[in-house]
């Protein structure tokens, strides 16, 4: 049963990553650096060769958790090719992403051992269900966000904190001070809201005897200053820059300079009236019963530093939900004993019975919000569907300029299958000749005039709205119009419609036959999509071919 409930996390993750393999621009930094680390390797010579030095964003990130990830993907990468050779470079990116996967299955598993040691099997069932019945955190787990790698070391610490027997009253010193290590680690190189949940924490472990002041006081200073040491000897080296600490930067840049402002602003209860409720979903009211359950000392230490990290980041204008996604395992393991609650009930009486169905209820209603999600999160990534068009469908030689569209939803450098660098591990198919992509942004129209290729917002050239691409290229070079072909478009999730007329009378909005209940049912709630995205190939004659 144990091996089951793991393997049952663990598929949840890879299926996530094999339903929606693109990736967003977010996640661009992490994966770009995991693919030249695999490309070029991490010698100096080969460091003016990495995507970072043309694109570093606004801010520096740390190379840490990429080349952590880089190395740990690469025996990964010779077993799938060993059993079947690893035919592009996109499939390295499905490899990465599933090994990400992996390691956050870990984290997780760890956790659900915890809590079926400390609170028993059926608690550590509801934990695996609720888990898996989520949303956020597995779509995400496979994803390379700086939250997401170093959500493996924060369930770590949460684990050593959790795991003890049911009736020991407090965890070890050493799991303590583990545990407040890896936080600290977390903050100082991958995420430095997390320097709250560390804080909390550390106050909470003294307060209730686990552990004293002098001792949280060095392991924090030590901690501290090893993860400094290690950041900044690591991404000076990759960066080019001496002493450089990129989540500093990150702090001063969003937090003192007050930039994330830019990124937009929420009020101070979006975390508990948005963000939480999404990514929790039936798992928050599941926490509250459980409270008003269970003995509240035994469930302090899950709630007090996740809700100071929440606080703490409520301060803050810029609200997104990944930085506090660190607490759903925690709220997990509440939900979950609430739900054991709930189900203990004597199924005889009928409170009893109104509580189990309940407790289904909420495992439904999680799983049928995630496949709701999960199918517009699939359809969302028009950039990398472009790209697998171009590749599949484009005549070389290829120059290829990719709008901006397109680089923001899907076209990683993974994609770029028929250009350099190839891996050293295994041979690839070059044949076809080296192609160009082009993430130029706004180029001119001399630079315009290169390229066979180009993947942008607009539909067409001649009719195209003066904005975009295609408005660029109707007003810049207009002895293009009419020299570009269609090779195909792309379209992606636009809302969920609900189809009223169809429900109440059986037919719908197009006025079509009637149609049973059960066709009512399944047809009320529909996906629309609209077209984002075309690929376009310059006509021989507009190219000289």
């Amino acid at each position: 049963m144990s091996l089951a409930l793991d393997g049952l996390i663990l598929l949840t993750g890879w299926t996530h990553v094999l339903l929606a393999p693109y990736t967003k621009v977010e996640e661009s930094f992490n994966l770009h650096a995991v693919h030249d680390v695999l490309m070029y390797g991490v010698a100096p010579s080969s460091l003016p060769n990495y995507d970072h030095f043309v694109f570093p964003g606004a801010v520096p990130r740390t190379f840490i958790g990429s080349v952590l990830l880089a190395w740990i993907s690469e025996p990964a990468i010779y077993l799938a090719n060993y059993f079947g050779p690893v035919s592009s470079k996109f499939e390295l990116q499905v490899i990465v992403r599933l090994v990400l996967a992996t390691i956050n299955a870990v984290g997780l598993c760890l956790i659900r051992h915890a809590v079926s040691r400390r609170f028993g099997r059926p608690t550590g069932l509801y934990y695996t269900l609720l888990t898996c019945s989520q949303f956020h955190v597995p779509f995400w787990m496979g994803r390379t966000l700086p939250n997401m790698l170093t959500l493996f070391p924060v369930n770590l610490a949460a684990y050593l904190l959790i795991s003890r027997a049911p009736n020991a009253v407090k965890p070890s010193q050493r799991s303590v001070s583990a545990s407040i290590a890896l936080v600290v680690f977390s903050a100082v190189v991958f995420r430095a809201e997390l320097a709250a949940l560390g804080a909390a924490l550390a106050l909470q472990s003294i307060f209730l005897g686990y552990i004293s002041f002098s001792r949280v006081f060095t392991v924090g200073a030590i901690s501290s200053l090893a993860s400094i040491a290690l950041t900044v000897s690591v991404d000076s080296y990759f960066w080019g820059q001496p002493y450089l600490w990129p989540e500093w930067h990150s702090i001063h840049f969003n937090v003192v300079e007050g930039k994330s402002a830019d990124w937009g602003t929420s009020p101070a209860h979006a975390y508990l009236t948005s963000h939480l409720p999404k990514l929790l979903l039936s798992a928050l009211p599941l926490s509250l019963f459980a409270a008003f359950s269970s003995a509240p000392k035994r469930l302090l230490p899950l709630v007090f530093p996740s809700a100071v990290l929440v606080s703490a980041m409520s301060a803050i204008g810029h609200k997104e939900w990944r930085f506090v996604v660190y607490v759903v395992p925690l709220w997990n393991v509440l939900a979950a004993r609430g739900l054991n609650a709930m189900t203990s009930q004597r199924k005889s009486s009928l409170f009893g019975r109104l509580l189990f169905l309940g407790a289904v209820g909420a495992l439904l209603a999680n799983l049928g919000a995630t496949v709701l999600l999960t199918s517009a999160g699939m359809r969302n990534y028009p950039g990398g569907e472009a790209m697998a068009l171009l590749n599949a469908r484009a005549s070389p030689p290829v120059r290829a300029h990719l709008a901006n569209l397109a680089l923001q939803s899907g076209a990683s450098l993974f994609t770029h299958v028929h250009a350099p660098p190839y891996p050293s591990f295994f041979a690839l198919n070059a044949s076809a000749g080296e192609w160009v992509y082009d993430k130029t942004d706004a180029p001119t129209a001399a630079e315009f005039a290169g390229f066979t290729h180009v993947v942008g917002e607009k539909s067409s050239l001649p009719g195209a709205a003066s904005n975009g691409v295609f408005g660029f290229l109707k007003s810049q070079r207009k002895e293009d119009a009419g020299g570009w072909t269609e090779l195909g478009h792309v379209s992606a999730f636009e809302r969920w419609a609900v189809d009223v007329d169809l429900l109440r009378h059986g037919k719908g909005k197009d006025g079509g036959e009637g149609v049973g209940i059960l066709e009512r049912v399944q047809g009320v709630l529909r996906l629309e999509e609209r077209d984002r995205l075309w690929v376009l190939e310059r006509t021989a004659t507009a190219t000289g071919k």
